[in-house]
């Protein structure tokens, strides 16, 4: 592997590690944030300092030879216990619980660093090695053991972050168990990665040369590893995000037919500014709600109560639920409306609504009254949307194929009850 082959990797992680900072430093109490920023700023540094390039630079800089082995072994060890930390942070449970196992994993690798340093202080590596360093010193005093134990705690890291990701994917579903085990074949590559080293390095404790092993296989695997469980961490956080894009692109989409229907009849100063197209999509869906509210409020002396109740009964009789009828209700009564506003260009029921507003107010000042409400609540913007589109109860009622009620068989029923006073 050539030095870019390293660089790509260390950019990329590091552009996303920008990408997030700022909602670490809103959020820096979040652990589960802490963790994945962690992680991505550990793996770039991991790319970063174990490119061939950037070794002998580290090397002649330090003015120590070989310095840059316990230094990329430290990365490999911190990045392993920041892969633990944040799969206990990211699977979640009793609070005290996961600081304490996060705890735990933290002084474990925090322990491996140390060593590692002290190992490589006490050893003797006189001659520069940048690709074949762990076979070459395979049998030095201290600097074997030092190797050990840096295979050891990725080794370790492997199986723990593969067994809990095992676990926890048989407890949930979607791309949430896709993500994981997608993190479990990463750590299979890491596994195979440590597997190799192992394999090259005992080779050379019994006198064979398997160098080839560490020096060209073990670098493919191990980065393999490493993007493949980053893939499995995004994974199911990125289609989350997207879902819910997604999900908000609907919401907006859907609510057109109603937006349009109202737009028709909303007066040229309350209508909003058109925003961009690359506004975000949860400001647009804002926006056109608030153009809908501010259309239904202007057709409020319009609105038929009679009407909604007849059309509410219609949509029942035809099989709608509680919650579709009232929104095929509320679209029926809002499209009438918007023909009935468009048939009185003149607002004469504008003023009429104002002069039955301020008629009663003893200081004279007009108190518009607010649009009719619904009965049940607020109302359900998008299900009105979808009912004017595709409902044909309310087709009709728009049509005007819905009969008034019959009054006067009312008025006959009334008069042939017995007066009381």
């Amino acid at each position: 592997m050539d030095g870019s082959s390293y660089y790509v990797p260390a950019v990329a992680m590091t552009i996303a590690l920008a990408v997030k900072g700022p909602s670490l430093l809103r959020s820096w109490r979040d652990p589960l944030l802490r963790s994945v920023c962690t992680l991505m700023a550990l793996s770039a540094l991991v790319f970063l300092f174990a490119a061939p390039p950037t070794i002998a630079e580290v090397n002649e800089l330090v003015g120590v030879t070989n310095i840059s082995a316990p230094l990329v072994y430290c990365l490999l060890s911190a990045f392993s216990g920041a892969c633990l930390v944040l799969i206990v942070n990211w699977r979640g449970g009793p609070v005290e619980s996961t600081r304490r196992t996060s705890r735990r994993w933290i002084v474990a690798y925090g322990c491996v660093v140390v060593a590692v340093l002290v190992l490589f202080a006490l050893g003797d590596t006189p001659v520069e090695r940048l690709r074949d360093f762990d076979t070459h010193y395979a049998r030095e005093p201290f600097v074997r053991e030092m190797i050990v134990l840096y295979l050891a705690a990725i080794a370790v890291a492997g199986v723990a972050m593969s067994v809990m990701c095992c676990r926890w994917a048989l407890q949930v579903h979607g791309t949430l168990r896709v993500g994981l085990l997608i993190i479990v074949a990463g750590y299979m590559l890491n596994l195979a990665y440590v597997t190799t080293k192992f394999t090259a390095v005992a080779a050379r404790w019994n006198g064979v040369d398997l160098d080839r092993l560490s020096t060209d296989l073990a670098p493919v695997l191990a980065s393999a590893g490493v993007q493949v469980s980053a893939v499995g961490f995004c994974f199911p956080l990125a289609c989350q995000r997207l879902g819910g894009t997604w999900a908000t692109w609907s919401t907006y989409r859907r609510l057109g037919p109603l937006w349009r229907e109202l737009e028709s009849v909303s007066p040229p100063a309350h209508r909003s500014v058109r925003m961009s197209w690359w506004s975000p999509v949860e400001l647009q869906v804002t926006r056109r709600e608030s153009d809908i509210h501010d259309g239904m409020l202007g057709l409020y002396p319009y609105f038929d109560a009679a009407l909604r109740a007849r059309v509410h009964d219609a949509a029942v009789a035809a099989g709608s639920g509680p919650a579709q009828a009232r929104a095929e209700a509320d679209a029926a009564m809002v499209a009438a409306a918007v023909r009935a506003r468009a048939a009185d260009p003149e607002g004469h029921a504008l003023d009429t609504a104002g002069r039955a507003g301020s008629g009663g107010s003893p200081s004279g000042d007009a108190e518009r009254p607010g649009p009719l409400p619904s009965p049940e609540g607020p109302r359900d913007l998008v299900g009105m949307s979808v009912a004017l589109r595709r409902s044909s109860v309310v087709a009709a009622a728009v049509r005007g194929r819905f009969p008034e009620p019959d009054t006067g068989a009312d008025t006959h029923a009334r008069s042939r009850e017995p007066h009381t006073g």
